[in-house]
């Protein structure tokens, strides 16, 4: 689980390049990134949990952070910052585009949702903000 030799986002085309040491090239586009994030907010905590991810064409990459040796933490134009991607899950996302992506999109077409930002199809399948849980202890 070597770390790569570089990392270069590409904001025009909103790509992420990832170069391995020896010298392979990893090509990962943002939006792509995004809808694979491995946090439990995408993922959940079991596959029934997974929710969809919708209206995420125009989604960009605003900051990567390190998360040591090991992995990078990617801060997304829309907010989502809390999946840690490691190297061999870059390595996976990258071998696995192709059949991922195309998993992902008759995904949406199945449930009748869209990549589109603003397409009003996507209304049941985004996140409703969650009621503030407050405990309060006396000493």
């Amino acid at each position: 689980m070597q770390s790569p030799s570089n990392i270069i986002y590409h904001n025009q085309s909103k790509v992420l390049e990832i170069v391995d040491y020896d010298g392979r090239q990893m090509l990962l586009p943002a939006e792509y990134l995004r809808v694979m994030s491995p946090s439990a907010e995408v993922q959940g905590h079991s596959p029934d949990q997974a929710q969809l991810q919708v209206g995420k064409r125009d989604v960009g990459i605003v900051g990567i952070d390190p998360v040591g040796l090991y992995a990078i933490r990617i801060v997304f134009s829309d907010g989502h910052d809390s999946g840690y991607y490691d190297w061999d899950y870059l390595r996976l996302l990258f071998a696995e585009k192709e059949n991922r992506w195309q998993a992902y999109l008759n995904e949406l077409q199945e449930r009748g949702a869209s990549r589109d930002p603003d397409d009003p199809k996507n209304e049941p399948f985004k996140a409703k903000p969650q009621k503030a849980c407050h405990h309060w202890y006396v000493w």
